[in-house]
């Protein structure tokens, strides 16, 4: 559909085995040797990320396989907001359009067709303010695409006009929310603390470009085109990243049949959206179950241990 594909941005740090996974994916699309790979490598935050680093950087230049292999290593650790907000910035400002992946994210083989079909179908639709790849493992009777008040970050793409919507203001896009009273409505009336995650990020206490990316969306009543299958996996619950202690349950099998991108009407699918609803509450009560019978069996052992000291 596309003969000028977009680039592609990989941002890595210091995981080479999932580095080399996510690019061995990458290579098997089918657009792969008709795309640039750019690759934004974050410096060591201290000495003993060092050797990580520098095995990952010593991989990534060696990488075979795409049109064109572009590496740039930061001379100082920008952490991960930063150095996805400032390479997405960079790239676009060259490109005017950008598909996004981070070091953790193993595609689809047709991971790249999907993302440049949608970028050119819907690049002048100012309804529209980026693609995604992933999508929730919930199931769901259709085919094809659909859209979502979503800008998810797993496997994405947009144009310049959608990334100049972004805010970095945590607080200023919270205050936004709360002016124009529709926190619950952010949150999926309730089903996720999206919102949480935002004041969490203006603390200081996580590390979030994400989260800023969907309010941003969010507050300017865009949407967002998924698959109704998954073309993405998020290999990276395994505390390595920098958002450790993640509560995993967003597995979804990859396909590996090409999602068509044709064009339909530019609204949100409510039935899909509570489906989602339904899937976080699911996720909560399973948390809460968990912790709960941890919390139980902490007390029961300690309880033991004082009966027999």
């Amino acid at each position: 559909m596309n003969s000028e594909y977009s680039p592609v941005t990989l941002f890595v740090y210091n995981r080479p085995e999932h580095t080399q996974q996510v690019i061995d994916a990458l290579r098997e699309n089918y657009l792969a040797r008709d795309s640039e790979l750019i690759i934004f490598s974050d410096a060591p935050k201290d000495i003993g990320e060092r050797d990580d680093v520098e095995q990952v950087r010593s991989y990534i230049k060696s990488i075979e396989g795409f049109k064109k292999l572009i590496v740039i290593e930061r001379d100082s650790h920008f952490g991960l907001s930063r150095s996805i907000i400032s390479g997405v910035t960079e790239v676009i400002r060259r490109y005017g359009k950008i598909i996004v992946l981070e070091d953790d994210l193993v595609t689809s083989p047709h991971f790249l067709e999907f993302m440049n079909d949608a970028l050119c179908l819907y690049e002048h639709e100012e309804r529209v303010i980026s693609v995604c790849g992933y999508m929730y493992p919930i199931s769901n009777m259709y085919t094809g695409t659909l859209f979502l008040r979503v800008a998810d970050c797993w496997g994405w793409a947009t144009w310049k006009r959608g990334w100049d919507l972004f805010e970095p203001d945590g607080k200023k896009l919270l205050i936004e929310l709360r002016d124009k009273k529709v926190v619950r409505e952010f949150n999926l009336d309730g089903a996720f603390n999206y919102s949480g995650l935002l004041r969490q990020q203006i603390k200081g206490k996580r590390d979030s470009w994400s989260i800023r990316w969907f309010a941003s969306a969010f507050l300017n009543g865009k949407l967002t085109l998924f698959p109704t299958k998954s073309l993405v996996k998020n290999i990276g619950f395994d505390n390595t990243g920098t958002h450790r202690g993640f509560i995993n349950g967003y597995d979804a099998r990859i396909s590996q049949e090409a999602i068509p991108v044709i064009s339909m009407p530019v609204q949100e699918n409510e039935e899909v959206v509570n489906a989602i609803k339904g899937f976080h509450k699911r996720r909560k009560l399973r948390f809460i179950s968990q912790s709960c019978f941890s919390l139980y069996q902490s007390v029961k052992k300690s309880i033991s241990c004082e009966l027999h000291s």
